[in-house]
């Protein structure tokens, strides 16, 4: 039905932007013009396609901007799907069409960097980088279109005539949605909670070291959630793979070492090392994440008061203060 609803309102939408771009002079950036889930079609993503369009040697039409518009529209409907089944796609496959997209803009540029450059109004990294963002969602979208037509044996035509068919009184009834904005504040942790995180982990490394079991005492007080059901136990990772403290600390220790208290993005560790074999090494660790004080709490309530004062005196915009400060 969502398909269905789409597909119905389009021509309305197509049509309501065109006028908008007759009525409007200059360029606006980034002004929302769809929204699918928690997916979001901007100005100037449509413009940017629009670009690459044209880019390509196509010829310059309302017309087609429309069609690229539906098609932006059910990308982000089919991406929204994908995230809910997990479907992915590999940065290989990703890659290999992005150099294929970007050799045939080229080819239309008269393989001339520089005019791309000065047609696009950005570097060619910057074109590659936007180009490669948009063809994975235009292959998340087609993996997962596959899937769904897979075994489908109904047309599109099928289909609006059997809508058509439905009385105006028996069509279900969608509840309105409200659409909210927020700012968020994480409460940072002071160095006194930080501190006193190391102390309980000084204490369970001397509780080990006097005969405790490692992956009872992890089972028991780590707070990564894996721990529950692995000890602890990391199993034999390579480099790159955990974020660069853990791994350096994996690197440095002997085998069967226990580490002091050490601190990475995910919280403050102790780690043992189990083995280490090249470049790879297998490991058991206990986190504590850390939790704030009152009084981190209440710096953090004072920090986003002050915030929405501003915000209530206009003094600035509540959508600049989300994307400065949240």
């Amino acid at each position: 039905m969502r398909f269905l609803i789409l597909n119905l309102l389009f021509l309305a939408i197509c049509l309501q932007i065109s006028a908008q771009e007759k009525e409007k002079t200059g360029f606006v950036v980034d002004k929302i013009i769809a929204k699918v889930d928690n997916y979001i079609v901007i100005k100037s993503e449509l413009e940017s396609a629009y670009q690459g369009y044209i880019a390509e040697g196509n010829s310059q039409s309302e017309e087609a901007k429309c069609q690229l518009f539906n098609r932006l529209i059910m990308n982000k409907l089919m991406v929204a799907k994908a995230a809910i089944d997990s479907v992915l796609v590999t940065d290989f496959e990703v890659d290999q069409n992005t150099g294929q997209r970007m050799n045939a803009i080229l080819q239309n540029s008269g393989n001339s960097p520089e005019e791309l450059e000065r047609r696009y109004g950005k570097s060619l990294e910057q074109i590659r980088v936007e180009l490669r963002d948009q063809i994975r969602e235009q292959l998340l979208a087609r993996e997962m279109t596959g899937r769904i037509t897979k075994d489908l044996k109904i047309t599109p035509a099928e289909v609006k005539r059997f809508y058509n068919k439905i009385p105006q009184d028996s069509l279900p009834f969608y509840s309105s949605d409200i659409e909210i904005g927020q700012i968020v504040k994480v409460a940072k942790i002071s160095d006194a909670q930080k501190e006193e995180s190391k102390a309980r982990l000084r204490e369970l490394r001397e509780r080990i070291l006097n005969g405790e079991d490692f992956n009872a005492l992890a089972q028991k007080y780590s707070e990564d959630p894996s721990a529950r059901s692995n000890g602890g136990e990391m199993g034999f990772v390579g480099r790159g793979a955990m974020v660069p403290q853990f791994e350096a600390m994996g690197f440095k220790l002997r085998k069967g070492e226990i580490s002091q208290p050490f601190e990475s993005p995910f919280g403050i560790h102790i780690m043992q090392l189990i083995d280490r074999r090249g470049n790879e090494y297998n490991s058991r660790h206990i986190l504590l994440l850390g939790n704030p004080s009152d009084e981190d709490i209440r710096k953090a309530e004072k920090y986003l008061d002050s915030l929405r004062r501003k915000i209530v005196k206009d003094s600035i915009k509540f959508e600049y203060a989300a994307k400065e400060y949240s």
